[in-house]
């Protein structure tokens, strides 16, 4: 499996910069059946934009919606699994991007739900992406109302989902990941949904940078995450984490499908190998 995650880093990477930044890129757009991760947790995303779906009792919390037109997609993948879009209660994301939170507005007029989000993160979805570092200058989602900031360790819970928050800026400023303890089986998994340090193109980072500090963020973001204990992660394109490798449609559930800690370390250290080629490479030019 390290190889597979290796190479598809490799692959996400030159398909950014081979321009795939494009609402008409098909496998962001291709439906593509729900998915049990593990517990509670699902993937009702596209064939590579990923949305989770973690699940309670008390209403359910979905993170990223992919591009606009999204919405139908994600209503029918979590009506598969027996649960309903109204009942969620808590909007996050991974990344303030357009093609991961460009549905957001609207789900959350659906749902009625809460927006949460990091305080950088949360400036862009309030302007619609226009203050965004990189991609910013013109609105490129609807804009949405954030109701509550989010920091690092903070603990989202509903129902019985306890879900912690980490700072993984970089690929945004407020880029975030959310960690859980699932146990399946009489066996505890520690579980990550990743937002991984990713180099998109024309991204400065020594030299004018992108924004003060992008350098140290995604630093940061690398070494954090090679702390962790994984069994089981997720990352916001399917592609970062090999879903299409681990999971086919139709097949059954089992909690060790998705269970990879040394794919997870290979990818943290694959996108931080890139990042510091990048780093050289501006410093060269």
């Amino acid at each position: 499996m390290n190889r597979t995650i290796k190479s598809s880093v490799l692959i996400f990477c030159m398909a950014l910069c081979s321009n795939v930044l494009s609402a008409q890129n098909e496998s962001w757009t291709r439906s593509y059946p729900a998915v049990h991760v593990i517990g509670s947790l699902y993937s009702v995303g596209t064939y590579d934009l990923s949305v989770f779906l973690i699940t309670s009792d008390e209403g359910h919390i979905l993170i990223n919606t992919g591009l606009e037109g999204s919405t139908e997609q994600i209503r029918e993948n979590i009506e598969a699994l027996g649960f309903a879009l109204e009942d969620v209660h808590i909007l996050l994301t991974q990344q303030a991007h357009w093609d991961h939170v460009a549905a957001m507005a609207e789900i959350k007029a659906i749902t009625g739900a809460e927006m949460w989000a990091t305080k950088d993160d949360a400036r862009v979805l309030e302007d619609g992406g226009f203050s965004d570092a990189h991609f910013g200058g013109e609105e490129t989602f609807e804009p949405l109302a954030v109701e509550k900031i989010i920091v690092q360790d903070d603990v989202i819970e509903l129902g019985d989902i306890r879900l912690t928050v980490h700072d993984h800026p970089g690929h945004t400023e407020g880029s975030s990941s959310y960690s859980m303890v699932v146990e399946e089986n009489g066996r505890e998994y520690d579980v990550l949904i990743a937002n991984m340090g990713s180099v998109n193109p024309g991204k400065q980072l020594a030299v004018d940078p992108t924004y003060p500090g992008v350098a140290a963020d995604f630093a940061h973001t690398f070494t954090d995450q090679k702390t962790f204990a994984v069994d089981v992660w997720v990352a916001a394109h399917a592609i970062q984490y090999g879903l299409h490798d681990k999971w086919q449609p139709g097949q059954a559930y089992d909690p060790d499908t998705f269970v990879d800690p040394a794919g997870y370390l290979e990818a943290v250290e694959s996108h931080e190998n890139l990042f510091l080629q990048a780093m050289a490479a501006e410093r060269i030019e």
